[in-house]
């Protein structure tokens, strides 16, 4: 059944591979069940609630992909959509939980419209190779960055902005010794990967768990919930009680649009458009790209139906009670494993679910334990830039300026627009508009992003 459904043979990998690659998954982005309700409850909404509708609509929209498209790329409450949907429609805008639910909403809705009519497949489209390229290779580096920032190995630094972490001082025996176990971490998935062994990302992840364990019962790990250090020992294993979600569930249909003005919540609504769709587009290029599924134009076949499990898992995300729901960065660490069917997708969505009765347990796995996997997948997706001709000036400065946008920007969306912007302006005042047949498409890409810049 699984074969017919999933066509596994023709993808070239098995059910063990694909269940392996699905836990992997889930176990690099399940920090999000933890992160999510946390930023949300800034804005006024319930954690435990906000919980419940991030599980629900991970798996819900995991399930479309796999279901839509065949792919295992895994969909959940998008990292920066949830910043920006509380700090700054909410916080600083002053608009009510609600009404940012329903910009998500019909956000959404308006994906579907443009994923049936084509429109997000044509721009998918019209990105040039080098610049998929160079999306692949920035995410890696962006990826590689939040897990060293999780891992806490990269910190704020007041003279420099970022600095490595020091191995001195109070804080040694909580923050420390959590970047020394990411270290650790990332040697230990080094060391598996050297030597061949299949799921090395996984383990990586688990060792790393269970020596914090150790270290915590041995006193040598000291939890400090003020500087994001928590306890790594499960205080309990599972919890049966939902009745929490009441307090999400349909609010988007019960927002009060009495002092909303009509402008101000289209470029609210337009802010969530922009930056779903090309954070879309940029995870589809980079982890495709990654698992060698674009063709020799540089398409991904049945993108319509990732497309479109991505847009209606968002409207179905803002009903459950979530911000806007998308396709992970991290589906690249199963791809990473040999994921490469619905089948991963759908190992990681019902985790995702069992998350909902298990989640103290899963909380309870520490950012500098799923840190190592977030580098490592960091280090796979560098491999792209190999299909970069650096002595294509005309490709390769946009590709460049793509690549580094993206950590430091700390933006998938704002590497593409800078990688679009300097790629077609480039081109065309150098006169080789025609050359590298840009297409009508890229021009108006061009555009609206300078367009966003000016404006939003």
């Amino acid at each position: 059944m699984l074969e017919n459904m999933f066509r596994l043979k023709e993808n070239k990998t098995d059910v063990k591979t694909e269940i392996m690659a699905g836990i992997t998954t889930f176990m690099t982005m399940a920090y999000i069940l933890a992160v999510n309700p946390s930023i949300l409850s800034a804005a006024g909404m319930d954690a435990n609630a906000v919980l419940i509708a991030t599980a629900l609509a991970a798996f819900i929209g995991t399930a479309f992909m796999a279901l839509f498209a065949n792919y295992p790329f895994v969909l959940a409450p998008g990292m920066g959509l949830n910043a920006y949907f509380a700090y700054t429609v909410v916080g600083n805008r002053g608009y009510s939980w609600q009404i940012a639910l329903m910009a998500v909403f019909i956000e959404g809705i308006i994906f579907i419209v443009l994923s049936l009519t084509n429109v997000r497949e044509a721009i998918f489209n019209a990105i040039p190779l080098a610049l998929k390229s160079a999306v692949s290779v920035g995410i890696g580096l962006f990826i590689a960055f939040i897990g060293l920032q999780n891992a806490k190995i990269i910190v704020n630094s007041d003279s420099t902005l970022l600095t490595y972490q020091t191995f001195k001082g109070e804080t040694f025996h909580s923050v420390g010794i959590g970047a020394i176990l990411a270290l650790i971490g990332v040697l230990v998935i080094a060391i598996l990967l050297v030597k061949k062994v299949k799921g090395a990302i996984l383990y990586g992840i688990l060792i790393t768990w269970v020596l914090g364990i150790l270290c915590e019962f041995a006193g040598i790990y000291v939890p400090n919930p003020d500087a994001g250090m928590y306890s790594v020992i499960p205080a309990a294993i599972v919890s049966f009680d939902f009745s929490a979600f009441s307090q999400t569930f349909g609010q988007v249909f019960k927002a009060d649009f009495g002092t909303v003005k009509v402008l101000d919540f289209i470029v609210v609504m337009f802010a969530f458009l922009f930056v779903d769709l090309f954070d879309t587009l940029g995870t589809l290029i980079g982890v495709a790209q990654k698992a060698d599924m674009l063709d020799k134009d540089g398409r991904l076949p049945r993108i319509r139906g990732a497309l479109l499990a991505d847009a209606v898992a968002t409207s179905v995300g803002a009903v459950f009670g979530t911000s806007t729901t998308t396709t992970y960065v991290e589906s690249a660490s199963g791809v990473t494993e040999g994921g490469r069917t619905g089948l991963t997708a759908i190992t990681t969505g019902l985790l995702f679910l069992l998350a909902l009765i298990f989640s103290p347990l899963f909380l309870t796995i520490p950012s500098f334990a799923t840190a190592p996997a977030l580098i490592i997948v960091g280090f796979y997706m560098m491999g792209a830039v190999v299909k970069i001709d650096f002595n294509d000036m005309a490709d390769a400065i946009p590709a460049f300026l793509c690549i580094i946008a993206m950590p430091l920007a700390y933006s998938i969306s704002e590497g593409i627009a800078i990688g679009v912007i300097s790629w077609t302006l480039l081109n065309l005042i150098t006169g080789k508009a025609k050359e590298k047949k840009i297409s009508v498409l890229m021009y108006i890409l061009t555009v609206l992003f300078i367009l966003k810049y000016i404006f939003l």
